[in-house]
């Protein structure tokens, strides 16, 4: 049988070729954990350094973060774009959703709750 054809014919969740696969394998653990440890190193030496103008300190910050994300997402998650991680995006897409619904209607409550405070001179 091919490779091909038993790379089809394998179900989602098997890891009969995590080899194979991008970020799969020790040698993608490795590279993963590397570039992760250089993510979080480079977020605290930023600062101290004063490479950066120090009002975009907080938007270098947030690129890093973003970067961070990123590799945990391909190294570790194994998300990738394969036809067999349609379920895997999928779900990855709807916690992002639920994180923002939850974030984002917090924030809204707390917002209308302090527009409709009651002022403390009104109250006496």
């Amino acid at each position: 049988m091919s490779d091909a054809r038993q790379i089809l014919e394998t179900a989602p969740g098997d890891e009969a070729d995590v080899e194979h696969e991008f970020g799969g394998g020790v040698m993608g653990y490795t590279v993963g954990l590397g570039l992760a440890a250089l993510l979080t190193a480079t977020a605290f030496v930023l600062p101290a350094l004063n490479l950066v103008w120090p009002p975009s300190l907080p938007i270098a910050l947030g690129v890093l973060a973003i970067a961070q994300m990123g590799v945990h997402v391909v190294f570790f998650l194994h998300v990738t774009t394969g036809p067999d991680n349609v379920n895997n995006v999928l779900a990855l897409a709807f916690g992002a959703l639920i994180v923002f619904l939850i974030i984002g209607g917090s924030v809204w409550i707390m917002h209308a709750m302090n527009a409709n405070m009651m002022n403390p001179a009104m109250h006496m």
